[in-house]
């Protein structure tokens, strides 16, 4: 923030000053203020955000192919032209890749990832209610993934504080309009949307997404009023409209990623109904896991209540994810060895680890799969990205085998 803006914030007196609630309305306004600008600064001219390109050895490992069958399918592959970089090097989009993944496809079907008629759609739903669990980043990291393998991805930004929004490139404040969220095609009014028309595409080919504002929150407010009405909508009780809307546009994709509120709350519950997989961030410290205690008390006690009313909480895996992690602390190591000697293989063999590289690529509003191996040292960026591929093939494994299908 520019001190000419600081000096702009009211300040808060104990004799005639603003009230409190317009000093933070200050505060508010000024951040996103900075925010957009720095967006603007950041992707000129039209302030959105573009996936960078891939060399040939990328596009190779990515389609699963040697870098000499890549050349040879791309002589086949009418019309496709890459762009040649200054060296005279190819360089693929995503849409170029998926392209040749579609060639591919006519030969050799497994090429193409995408489900069948014979496969339900994945939802999974990343969740815990303790902050900082590395929730959103891992949500982020994880859609961004399934769509570099070619799946077709939908993520729905569930958080009123809509962070997941940001990393993709939306602003709450400026870019999502009333009735835009997930709000509103899970409403309970007449001014219920269907929810294709509130997804939105995204600069990552095969990804698009659902944003997210603190108009989420009008569903936690709406709903106690319908329960204490007695009043059962015919288009389902809270806990089976989140899946209610996914139903909707079920053909266009093969797995759904939900970032869900940081509390336990009736969005959390409509998220926790919809999903086929499950996983659970843990931040590898005492009190984070302490805290998951309570979480998991609360979870089980309303989802008991939510079965007895007719949810459905069929699960194809429930899987915990260590996040922020760092193999050389000692402590942070017994508390995994703890987690896993209680939880057993439910705990993802491989971790989230804390990384200078995740944290920087943030600060420009980017996740480690969208920037380029040059801007790091060569050692950080390839071992942050082990443990991510890791961590998410893992995770791609758990969907395949839900699909009663070989791992990929």
């Amino acid at each position: 923030m520019t001190t000419a803006t600081a000096d702009r914030l009211p300040e808060q007196t104990l004799s005639g000053g603003p009230s409190f609630d317009a000093v933070i309305a200050g505060h508010a306004d000024a951040l996103s203020a900075q925010l957009n600008s720095l967006r603007s600064r950041l992707f000129p001219p039209s302030a959105q955000k573009r996936l960078r390109k891939f060399s040939t050895g990328e596009a190779a490992r990515l389609i699963g192919i040697t870098d000499a069958y890549l050349r040879q399918v791309m002589l086949a592959a009418d019309g496709l032209e890459p762009e040649k970089g200054p060296a005279g090097r190819r360089l693929f989009t995503l849409e170029q890749i998926n392209e040749l993944r579609r060639h591919l496809s006519r030969t050799k079907p497994s090429y193409l990832p995408w489900r069948t008629g014979a496969h339900h759609l994945q939802v999974l739903a990343v969740t815990n209610f303790k902050g900082g669990s590395g929730k959103t980043t891992t949500a982020a990291h994880l859609a961004q993934y399934l769509a570099l393998q070619g799946y077709r991805v939908l993520a729905i930004d569930l958080d009123p504080q809509a962070s997941l929004s940001a990393l993709f490139g939306y602003q709450p404040e400026f870019d999502v309009g009333p009735n835009e969220t997930l709000y509103g095609a899970i409403r309970y009014d007449d001014e219920q949307r269907p929810l294709a028309d509130v997804i939105r595409s995204t600069y990552f080919a095969g990804l698009d997404l659902v944003p997210g504002n603190l108009e989420l929150m009008e569903f936690e407010h709406d709903t106690p009023r319908i329960l204490a009405e007695r009043r059962r909508p015919s288009d389902g009780m809270f806990f089976a409209r989140v899946a209610g809307a996914l139903s909707t546009v079920d053909e266009a994709y093969d797995i759904v990623v939900i970032d869900c509120p940081p509390q336990l709350g009736y969005l959390t519950l409509g998220a926790l109904c919809a999903a086929t997989g499950i996983l659970i961030t843990i931040h590898p410290q005492m009190l984070d896991v302490a805290s998951m205690s309570q979480f998991l008390h609360m979870t089980a006690n309303l989802l008991s209540v939510v079965r007895e009313a007719g949810g459905n909480l069929q699960y194809d895996f429930l899987r915990y994810l260590v996040t922020r992690f760092e193999p050389n602390d000692g402590p942070q190591a017994q508390v995994v060895g703890f987690l896993r000697s209680l939880f057993g293989d439910q705990v993802l063999t491989h971790a989230m680890l804390k990384s200078t590289a995740v944290s920087d690529a943030g600060l420009t509003k980017q996740t480690l799969y969208e920037v380029g191996r040059e801007q790091f040292t060569r050692q950080t960026y390839d071992r942050a990205l082990e443990a991510l591929d890791g961590v998410n093939n893992e995770i791609e494994a758990l969907v395949s085998k839900g699909w009663g299908r070989a791992p990929a």
